[in-house]
Formats: structure tokens, sequence, C-alpha cells
């Protein structure tokens, strides 16, 4: 039970580390964090060898355009020779035919390689979004998640794509610039070769520095996105509140911490691009400067020297060109690591190696066994301290109490969303950790307290209860749950799209297709948290009397704070502190005199008196 509890402490740190953008290695981002990227590309293996074949000709093109341009000053321009330049220059248009080609492929290939894995990274991130348990996102904030799978993967994208393109063939250009640099002339390749550790020092060192910035303005960036997602999502609130000026404020403020961030950032890949440039720029003046003294003392010809500061220029700028992308690399690691740092997140909740199966058919039989269960967010306080109840097969259960007492927290752990850290929570006759948590979910239909209601048509939100159910089944379970009417007064019907969120729709509208939604899925066991909460009275009436159609036969708990809901249970367990305190039908408990007969007294008193004022 103790690995449980440190699993969900773990799925807890996880997304706290998220949350706050940090993690053990940040501030010391490096070029490793992209070779994960390596495993996504490799799947590409025919795109990357048709890639590599382009490259090697664009460069092969481009390295023999010096060899012509030595022969043709060592030759001469004199008429004797004009029939040997005119195929000089005949040739020089095939090799940069060669190059054009090359460089289109090398590009088209490149690029829709970056193209493609970052779109499968993205599938990758979203997916184990998907898989993680909630631990995880109570430390999590949803807008910062999602500037890791756009802002973050446009940044690798960039990266991958362009930046790579670039590299591979500024490499290529590099190694056979230097090699034909020493064929050249060895005494001059070794003056370059001698300055090179004095050029490459100062680029490692810079690059350091900006993998570290890149880190920082990625996360500001991050905290910028999150504020900005929770600002919309809550537009409502906010300009009731008269907001609109601070909350704005608050987001210019995080914008220009981002900017600052990204501007110190740039600029420490400007001061490394500045630096290179010079660096080798001054390196390949010094050659020149060498190799004219032995041209003027006779021992190199004046196209030799030509030959060679070509395959100089062609190195420098290659480094040139190297030092500025690896600056833009380095900025991709930073982002590649916090994708890494979700992609290697894993679930305190999953299915064990060798799951356990229900039993077919489903018996619908539910049993807590001296559980017990801290929130990963809360360790100070137990959710629940000792709970133990069984559920018979279509026995319809409630579970009342005050608000904080436990109830929400007994059907998380029904959904396995959270492990126990002590005794055992069991489905159908098995402890649900040794069941597959997909299989179990199978046979829970859940209709939470604040329904989640999705951007697309109504038709859509109910049948995410069973995606394969036809428009009819669709229907008979909204009639089922009294939305069909109400649906059937919208622009479209069940065509009818409803706003992120179902903004469109009233409360009692959104919690309608919530049950028409568990309705469809015709599980054998119902968790209703508050499902008539957000009725009127004459829908929660005509909402009950279908849920209690729904119920026959089939195991049910119940959630309520409004207890005449619940007088119908065939049992009523109430709750305190996490503790089952009470135990019985609606009369006996109210005979009792504890606990339930306290809340029923305050919740009927208040009840009557409102009758009595609408009365007169």
């Amino acid at each position: 039970m103790t690995d449980r509890k440190n699993a969900d402490r773990k799925a807890h740190e996880n997304g706290r580390t998220l949350a706050e953008g940090e993690s053990g290695s940040r501030g010391r981002a490096n070029l490793g964090a992209l070779r994960p990227l390596v495993g996504f590309a490799m799947r590409y293996k025919g795109r990357i060898a048709a890639a590599l074949a382009a490259l090697v000709v664009a460069s092969i093109a481009t390295l023999a355009v010096p060899l012509a341009v030595r022969r043709v000053i060592d030759h001469g321009f004199s008429d004797a020779q004009g029939d040997l330049i005119s195929a000089y220059f005949a040739m020089l248009i095939v090799v940069v035919l060669f190059l054009a080609a090359g460089s289109a492929l090398r590009y088209y290939f490149v690029i829709t390689l970056g193209e493609r894995v970052v779109a499968d990274v993205r599938g990758a991130v979203f997916e184990r979004l998907t898989m993680l348990d909630p631990a995880f996102f109570d430390a999590s904030r949803a807008g910062e998640l999602v500037s890791r799978l756009t802002a973050d993967t446009t940044q690798v994208k960039a990266a991958f794509g362009a930046s790579i393109s670039i590299a591979l063939r500024n490499v290529v250009l590099l190694v056979g610039a230097i090699a034909l640099m020493i064929w050249t002339s060895p005494k001059l390749s070794a003056l370059v070769l001698v300055a090179l550790p004095l050029i490459v020092v100062p680029i490692i060192v810079s690059g350091r520095r900006v993998r570290r910035r890149s880190r920082v303005a990625q996360d500001k960036l991050a905290d910028a996105s999150a504020f900005a997602a929770e600002a919309v999502g809550a537009v409502r609130t906010m300009q009731a509140f008269g907001m609109e000026r601070a909350t704005a404020a608050r987001f210019a403020d995080a914008a220009e911490q981002a900017y600052d961030a990204a501007r110190i950032s740039v600029r420490a890949r400007a001061i490394l691009t500045g630096a290179a440039i010079f660096l080798v720029s001054a390196s390949v003046v010094g050659v020149l400067w060498y190799g004219a003294q032995s041209v003027l003392a006779g021992t190199m010809t004046g196209g030799t020297l030509g030959q060679f500061v070509l395959y100089a220029v062609f190195a420098a700028s290659a480094m040139g060109q190297l030092s500025e992308v690896y600056g833009e690399l380095a900025q991709a690691a930073g982002s590649a690591e916090r994708l890494g740092e979700i992609l290697e997140a894993m679930p305190a909740v999953k299915a064990p190696e060798n799951p356990r199966a229900l039993p077919e058919p489903a018996t619908g039989s539910l049993a807590f066994e001296d559980v017990r269960f801290h929130y990963p967010t809360r360790l100070e306080a137990p959710a629940l301290e000792g709970v133990s109840f069984a559920v018979r097969p279509g026995e319809r259960v409630a579970l009342v109490g005050p608000s904080g007492s436990g109830k929400s927290t007994v059907l998380q752990l029904i959904l396995r969303f959270y492990d126990p850290e002590a005794g055992r929570v069991i489905v159908d006759g098995v402890p649900v950790p040794e069941a597959d948590p997909v299989a179990l979910r199978r046979r829970l239909a859940l209709v939470p307290q604040e329904p989640t209601i999705f951007g697309v048509s109504v038709l859509d939100n109910i049948r995410y209860g069973r995606p394969d159910a036809g428009e009819e089944e669709v229907r008979r379970a909204a009639e089922l749950a009294s939305a069909d009417a109400f649906i059937r007064t919208l622009p479209e019907g069940y065509a009818t799209l409803v706003g992120e969120r179902g903004v469109t729709l009233s409360g009692g509208q959104r919690q309608r297709i919530a049950i028409a939604r568990a309705i469809l899925k015709d599980a054998p066991i119902l968790l209703l948290d508050e499902a008539t909460s957000a009725l009127d009275a004459e829908s929660e009436h005509a909402v009950q009397e279908a849920l209690d159609r729904l119920m026959e036969g089939r195991t049910t708990l119940v959630i309520a704070h409004r207890l005449a809901t619940v007088r119908s249970a065939d049992r009523i367990l109430v709750m305190e502190n996490g503790r089952i305190v009470e135990e019985g039908d609606h009369d006996g408990l109210v005979a009792k005199g504890g606990l339930y007969a306290r809340l029923a007294r305050l919740q009927f008193t208040d009840a009557e008196g409102a009758r009595s004022q609408a009365a007169e």
C-alpha cells in the first residue's frame, strides 16, 4: 500500500514539475535532449536516405566549383585557351544544375521529414497525456500543457526541419572543404587547423549559455499561454467582476516577461553568431595574407591560392552558419526537454502486467474494505479513513454528508482515478488494481456534478457514451434523460454545435446531456454525483423518473446533497470527515436523531419556509 501512496506522490510531483516549468535538469538542457526525436525520425529511413543522397550531390557540385576556378586562373584568358575556358564554363552550368536539383530535393526531403517527425511527436505527447492519471493533472495547468503541445513542438519543428537541413549541408561542406584545403595546400591548412580551437571553444561555451536562456524563455512563454487559456475560459466571470483591464494588464506583464527572456536568449545567440563569424573570417584573412606572400615568393600559383581561398571561404561560411544553427538547436533542445518530461512521465495508475479478467456477465457488485486515502495535493488530511461497505448487485445506495466528507472520493476510487493507500476497492469480486482500468471503466457510467460538454454537436456529445451508437439510440437516450424536447428546439436540433464547454446551454441542459450520455453507455454500475443538482423542479422530476427506470436492475451509487432525492434509496450511507458514521434508510436515520436527521431537519425546514414565502 505504501507503493501506491508513493506512486500517487510521484505522479503529483511530475505534474508539479511541469506546472512550475522545472525539472532536475532545468537550466542544463543540452543537445542530448534532442536524442529522443532521432527515434521518431528513424521510422522514415527511406526519406532520410533520399535526403542524404541529395545532400551529397549538392555538396559535390558546390565543392567542384573551385577546381574550375583554379584552372581558369592558372591557364589565363588568352585567345589560345578560349575553347578550353568555354568548356570550363559549360561544365560549370552542368555543376550548377546538379547543385540546384540536389539542394531542392534536400530541402524537400528534410523539411517534410521534420514536419512528419513533429506530427508524430505531437501525437505521442498527447497520447501520453491521455494516459496519465488525475494525480498528474491535479498539479498541472492545462494551458501550460497545451503550450508544450503547440509552442514547443513548433520550436522543435523549426529546428528539426530547416535547421537540420542547413546543419547537414554545412557539415558536409565543412568536412569536404577542409579535406580539399589539405589536398590543395597542407601548409596553409595547418595554419587553419591551429586556429580552429580558438574558434570552436568560444562557440561551445556560448552555446551552453544560449541553451539555458532558451529554456527560461520557453518557460516564460508557457506561463503566459497558461494564463491566457485560463482567462479566455473564464471570460464571463472576468467580465462579470469587471476584471477586464486587470486581466489584460496581468497578461501584458506575463507577455513582457516572456519577451524579456526571449530577448536575452536572442542576444546570447547573436553574440555567439557574431563571435563565430569574426573568428572564422579573421582566420581566413590571416591565411590569405600568408598565401599571398607565397605567391609573391613563387612557391604557389595564383590559381592554387584562389582554389584554397574558395575552400577556406566555404569552410568559414559553413562554420558561421553552423554556429547560428547550433544556437537554434540549443533553443530547440530546451523545447525538446520540456516535451520529453511529458513523454517520460509515467502514470501512477496503470494496468498490471497480467490483468485479472472481470467476470462475464457483469454482476454489478461493489465493496470497500477498510479503505484509507489521501489526495497527493493534501497529504496533511485524509480524504477517506477506514471506509468499509458493500453494495449488492442491483442495489441502490446513496452517499450523503457535508461537503468535503469524502463522498466524491469514493467514486474516484471506484473509477480507479487513484489507488487507495490501504484497504481494497472491489468491483465484481476483483480488486480494481488487479484489473485493466479500461475494462473496469466499461462497467461504470458516471454523471458528474459538473458535466463536461465538448464543443461539438449535441449528437456527438451524447454519443461520447458509446461512439458506435446509431442516431435513433442517441435520441432514445435523450428522451429518457428528458433532453429530447429542448434539443429539438435548438437551431439545428441534434446537429447544433454547443460551443466550447457547452457555453450556449444552460446548466440544466448540460446536465441532461450528461445523463443521456450515461444512459447510452448502458453500463451495469451507475455513479451519480449530484446528477440532478442543476435542474429546475420540473426537469428534476422528469429526470428522476427516467433515472428510476434506468436504475432498475442496475447497481447505483448516488451522491446527493438534497436529501429529498435519496429517500427511495435501498440504503443511505452518511459520511463525515472521511468516515461512514451512519447507515440505514431515510426513516430509520431520521429516527436516530444523528447527523442525517440534523441535515434533513435543516433542508426540509428551509424547503417548507421557501414554500410558505412563495404561497404568501
